[in-house]
């Protein structure tokens, strides 16, 4: 196996990689030719049927775990480990993102046939971002051994937040005209009344003008910023490598514009999905303190990757039953569409 050191920390130790020059060029190849078949795949815009976006989902789940088999055999089980768990957690988090990007659709009235044209564009955005956050990140804990710490508190900031506004249980809803992204871009250009197909631009009034689409994509962007701001920080709780950061990102990401559709209308039937991913980020933001009270006090206990899998597994296992449970529940407790239209005639011949 070969590990290549990145660079000499404030402590003298070294940030290891497995990621070889060959392998960050391969893999960067195969996400660029995956985008590039997503673009050809929506060059023509259309509703996408469940049994086209079950099968890319399908795809895009077999790739990860596929590569995850010649990470564990290429370096071990450790590594291996780490990439699973890596992967978990941000596949869980980009279920979130999920949740975000059906509130943007929604909110901004897409048509089902653009749909999936933005999405893959929200997907591009945040490769891109996490990217730059990646080797930021990299670069810092190369030098630093203290944004371990910072990384931790984000993420229970992070955390915590989420758990309030769970808790709040307040419905979720979104007004374009109150995003800021767009609220500041609509200061500088006009916008036309419809859509024109993915057009970017168009015209009012003989001058060139934004287009819807251009809009949801900016606020789609903008999304994709805060959570990278978690979503980073949180599988470096899992892994200090930054090629495996990257592949744990690249594929957690790839798969969401089929997984979108597929899980469309079950999001909804998700609603303890918000305390989950709170408890996640709790957890991961702990085990970085943790982590960077180790390096600074070798006596300080670290959780080891193996429990941090059970942890997120677990979590997940059981957030996702109470949800299903509860979603049953509020159901039955609702009236029945035959059982209230039978009780209005009778009302109306007593």
């Amino acid at each position: 196996m070969t590990f290549l050191p990145l660079a000499t920390s404030s402590s003298g130790g070294a940030i290891e990689s497995v990621g070889t020059p060959l392998l960050w060029t391969v893999t960067i190849a195969a996400v660029v030719g995956l985008l590039a078949l997503d673009f050809v795949l929506t060059r023509k815009p259309h509703a996408v049927s469940m049994k086209e976006a079950t099968g890319w989902s399908i795809f895009y789940v077999a790739l990860p775990l596929a590569f995850g088999v010649y990470i564990w055999q290429q370096f071990g089980g450790q590594i291996g480990l780490e990439y699973y768990t890596g992967y978990l957690v941000e596949k869980s988090l980009s279920v979130d993102n999920l949740f975000v990007f059906m509130l943007l659709l929604t909110a901004f009235a897409v048509p089902a046939e653009l749909q999936q044209r933005v999405l893959l564009y929200g997907i591009i955005g945040a490769l891109v971002l996490r990217s730059i956050f990646i080797a930021l990140g990299a670069a810092a804990l190369s030098y630093f051994d203290a944004v371990f710490l910072v990384f931790g508190a984000i993420l229970l900031l992070t955390g915590l937040k989420l758990l309030k506004d769970a808790v709040k249980g307040e419905e979720e809803a979104m007004d374009v005209n109150e995003v800021k992204s767009v609220k500041f871009i609509k200061r500088f250009f006009p916008v036309t009344e419809d859509y024109e197909g993915p057009k970017m631009f168009g015209k009012v009034d003989g001058k060139r003008a934004l287009t819807p689409f251009a809009l949801v994509v900016v606020a789609v962007f903008g999304v994709d910023i805060v959570f990278a701001i978690d979503s980073v920080p949180a599988v470096y709780g899992i892994t200090g490598d930054p090629y495996l950061v990257f592949a744990t990102n690249a594929f957690a990401l790839l798969g969401l514009r089929a997984l979108y559709f597929v899980l469309e209308s079950a999001l909804s039937k998700l609603v303890h999905l918000s305390y989950g991913l709170s408890a996640i980020l709790l957890f991961i933001g702990v085990k970085l303190v943790l982590h960077w009270g180790h390096l600074t006090w070798p006596s300080v206990p670290e959780i080891p990757t193996l429990v941090s899998l059970f942890v997120v597994v677990g979590i997940l296992v059981l957030v996702t039953i109470t949800s299903l449970i509860a979603s049953k529940r509020a159901e039955d407790q609702e009236p029945h569409p035959d059982a209230a239209a039978l009780d209005d005639d009778r009302a109306g011949t007593s």
